[in-house]
């Protein structure tokens, strides 16, 4: 019964946006005549491609908010698969709840912000905005956490060694058509997720640990994530920034230049950075404070840096399609950043 009556909900699926079905050149190079976010669109699209044609550049994209369940993993997946990232800095619920859940073969529905959400939380539906997500399914995709969590050797891993079993998993099982989990795994690119238990992973490795009562457990050690991110900054030349939304992945990310240099290593601030948020910097907030602030703290360098003020489900993907189109991406060549760091830890 209760099945049924979801299925007035949970109808119209998700569809991921195609970067390379369209061509944003143009309309970007309009923008950049414009004024306002328009031209700070247009600005940070030249920054990124830019990025792509630096050769010592290494590109890490850092992501926040709900975007895999508004639509945009195709994005991201098809910036994995060209080689257009080199790293990937998420929160949980990107990685685990949205991609890593539809990997599972379960969907994000169109919905509504008005919808009642008393009649949802019955039926368990879960609503992220205008978004619904079936929390039954949620579950599933929490036990296969803990389940993964129970199939490898009980110690503490960083959060980009566990996704690491995580995209094995979809391999193995052969699910992983579309994921960006999966993807990064076979193409060894790393995924880091510094707030790791703040998702359904969370779920998945408390339940782990609860039933493993005084036996060795596995856990996500959050040093070692910033450890390893901060030994791609000390083996790059340079290093460009990709911020969709701010939060975690993005002070996370920002950090490692101030962490090589406690370490005693001389590496340059972050050449390039861009940031889409929508987000004010005037209540001090981490997901707004400017890209110019992060300079004073010795972040980021002060030369290629622009925010752009707006909605990521609009702005990401003309950015995305415009460094696509522009071609310049053809140049790299697969940095395989796993086995570097997998590689420094013999």
């Amino acid at each position: 019964m209760l099945q049924s009556q979801k299925r007035r909900f949970l109808q119209k699926e998700i569809q991921h946006i195609d970067i390379k079905s369209f061509d944003s050149v143009p309309l970007v190079e309009q923008f950049e005549k414009m004024a306002f976010q328009a031209r700070n669109l247009a600005k940070a699209a030249k920054i990124y491609d830019k990025m792509l044609s630096d050769k010592t550049c290494t590109v890490i994209l850092c992501l926040a908010g709900s975007l895999f369940s508004a639509g945009l993993q195709k994005v991201v997946y098809d910036l994995v698969d060209n080689n257009m990232i080199d790293a990937i800095v998420s929160t949980g619920a990107i990685m685990v709840d949205q991609d890593f859940f539809e990997a599972l073969g379960f969907k994000h529905y169109q919905g509504s912000q008005f919808a009642n959400d008393n009649e949802l939380m019955k039926k368990r539906i879960n609503r992220i905005y205008d978004t619904f997500i079936d929390e039954d399914d949620l579950r599933i995709c929490d036990m296969t956490i803990g389940e993964i969590a129970n199939s490898v050797p009980p110690k503490p891993y960083s959060s980009r060694e566990f996704m690491k079993f995580m995209g094995k998993y979809l391999d193995e099982k052969k699910k992983g058509k579309g994921s960006v989990v999966w993807l990064a795994y076979k193409k060894e690119t790393p995924i880091f997720v510094p707030a790791f238990s703040d998702c359904s992973a969370g779920f998945g490795l408390i339940y782990h640990q609860w039933k493993r009562k005084g036996n060795p457990k596995v856990a996500v050690d959050s040093v070692k994530d910033f450890l390893e991110l901060t030994k791609i900054k000390i083996a790059s030349k340079e290093t460009g920034l990709f911020m969709i939304g701010g939060g975690v992945p993005k002070n996370f990310a920002q950090d490692i230049t101030v962490a090589a240099d406690i370490l005693g290593e001389e590496v340059n601030m972050h050449k390039y950075a861009i940031q889409i948020t929508i987000a004010d910097e005037r209540d001090g907030g981490l997901s707004g404070s400017t890209l110019k602030e992060a300079h004073s703290w010795g972040k980021v360098d002060g030369k290629f840096e622009c925010m752009v003020f707006s909605e990521a489900t609009i702005t990401f993907p003309l950015i995305a399609s415009y460094a696509y189109h522009k071609g310049n991406w053809k140049n790299r060549k697969q940095k395989n950043l796993n086995a570097l760091l997998n590689e420094n830890q013999k």
